[in-house]
């Protein structure tokens, strides 16, 4: 009986190759082996044309598989069946291993790799129920790397399909099955396979990129946290005072670090050389160059060094090692404690103001160009004579650039305006009082660095 019907099967699937040149074109069953054939005679019968058309359908099934044989896990109780769909894969252009038990099917999973598991759900002679099958699907439901699996079965009924479904089953293809419908789901699921597990791919590539991506970025924050504590260092970590006189400074980045640069430089005989600084361009560009920038004033400012001899040197010592898209904005002076005298010079600076006791004031505004971009230019100095109740504010270009929400710009009326309504206060609530004012108008949004040093003359 088993003879018989693994020559059905075998008829079957040689009906699309050279091999049908040796069999009988008539008397064999050309749909499934578990049809009972009759011998037929004279004309081929519509069942035999049918059939045919179907042989023709599977060509054009198997002429879409790619170049690359998918590999096919067969898994079947019956040698009979295991050989026929081997014939009928090979055939098609597919590589296959054979299983005849769950635990050759499990034993091979864990083998090698395959496209797809085309596997039936009895295997225990005696019960037509599937519930063996059922339970290996349950079992492959944990694993993974399992590919998509189509189930066949003789003894199916819609609760065992919906069931196998409901555990992983990707098709179901009943027994007796047709070749053509069977390639058709075999090509259709390897196909879903491929296009799931390079999904899959894809996503682990995305996981570990994203994994990557947030550690550069938190050693990132690490390395610009730290930039942000050496900046810090840089500037003064408490003003030293001068008599006769309160001396305040405020420093607000617009990033995690910046540009602007302040520093209060205690020289002998009672005299201090103040100086603020901006670098064009903001975050670590523009904070590295005012770490070399705090380096050469530190080096160069001494009370015997006028205000623009510095500049003049500051300025070539930066048009020797600056790129050429770079420039610094700087503002220069020795305060000279007992004579009350402010000795300056601007290098292209926004001009400080000097407020006096009774509302009026002026700006110190002598000196020359930006730094770092003519290497020949000179610098003129300038003295500002100071009286009791004098406010010196001097202030780079955040904090009247400082724009609201319809990007207008704080300015330098409005500094102004400020100053006047609070010259009765002391140097520390004068620039907590600027930046407040500033900081409300723009809405704590700050586009660019703000510093602030305020002399108060007492």
């Amino acid at each position: 009986m088993r003879t018989a019907s693994f020559l059905a099967l075998f008829a079957q699937v040689c009906k699309n190759t050279p091999v049908t040149s040796f069999l009988p074109q008539r008397g064999w069953n050309r749909d499934c082996p578990y049809r009972q054939g009759q011998e037929r005679a004279g004309q081929p019968t519509a069942q035999e044309r049918e059939s045919d058309s179907m042989v023709a359908s599977a060509s054009e099934v198997c002429a879409e598989v790619k170049t690359m044989p998918s590999r096919i896990l067969i898994a079947d109780d019956q040698p009979d069946v295991l050989r026929a769909l081997r014939l009928l894969l090979k055939g098609h252009g597919y590589s296959t291993e054979t299983a005849a038990s769950p635990a050759d099917l499990l034993e091979a999973l864990t083998r090698g790799e395959f496209d797809l598991l085309l596997m039936d759900l009895n295997y225990a002679r005696d019960t037509t129920s599937g519930r063996e099958g059922l339970d290996l699907l349950a079992q492959l439901k944990t694993m993974e790397g399992v590919p998509p699996i189509v189930v066949m079965t003789g003894w199916a009924t819609v609760g065992i399909a919906v069931e196998a479904m409901q555990r992983g089953v990707a098709d179901f293809v009943e027994k007796p099955w047709t070749n053509t419908q069977l390639l058709e789901v075999l090509s259709k699921q390897i196909a879903l396979g491929r296009e799931r597990r390079e999904s899959a791919r894809l996503a682990v590539q995305a996981r570990q990129a994203q994994k990557v991506i947030a550690s550069q970025f938190h050693q990132q924050e690490n390395e610009i946290a730290e930039a942000r504590a050496i900046q810090e260092g840089f500037l003064p970590k408490e003003i030293p005072q001068l008599a006769g006189y309160e001396i305040a400074s405020a420093w607000q980045s617009a990033r995690v670090v910046g540009g602007d640069y302040f520093d209060v430089l205690p020289f002998e005989r009672e005299t201090f050389g103040l100086c603020i600084a901006d670098v064009a361009g903001k975050g670590l560009p523009a904070a590295l160059l005012m770490s070399n920038l705090q380096a050469a004033v530190r080096g160069l400012a001494s009370a015997a060094l006028s205000p623009d001899d510095l500049c003049a040197r500051l300025n070539a010592l930066l048009c020797r090692n600056m790129a050429s898209d770079r420039f610094v904005t700087l503002f220069y002076a020795q305060l000279e404690g007992p004579a009350r005298r402010l000795r300056y010079t601007s290098a292209g600076h926004n001009a400080p103001f000097v407020l006096h006791e009774d509302g009026s004031h002026e700006r110190l505004s002598k000196g020359g160009g930006v730094l770092g971009v003519f290497a020949n230019q000179t610098f003129q100095a300038d003295v500002a004579e100071l009286r009791r109740g004098d406010r010196v504010v001097l202030f780079t270009d955040g904090v009247t650039e400082a724009s609201n929400a319809e990007d207008e710009e704080f300015g330098e009326e409005r500094l102004l305006g400020v100053l006047q309504e609070n010259r009765g206060v002391s140097a520390r609530e004068l620039q907590k009082k600027i930046l407040q004012t500033a900081s409300e108008f723009c809405g704590g949004i700050w586009r660019d660095d703000a510093t602030l040093l305020v002399v108060a003359v007492l």
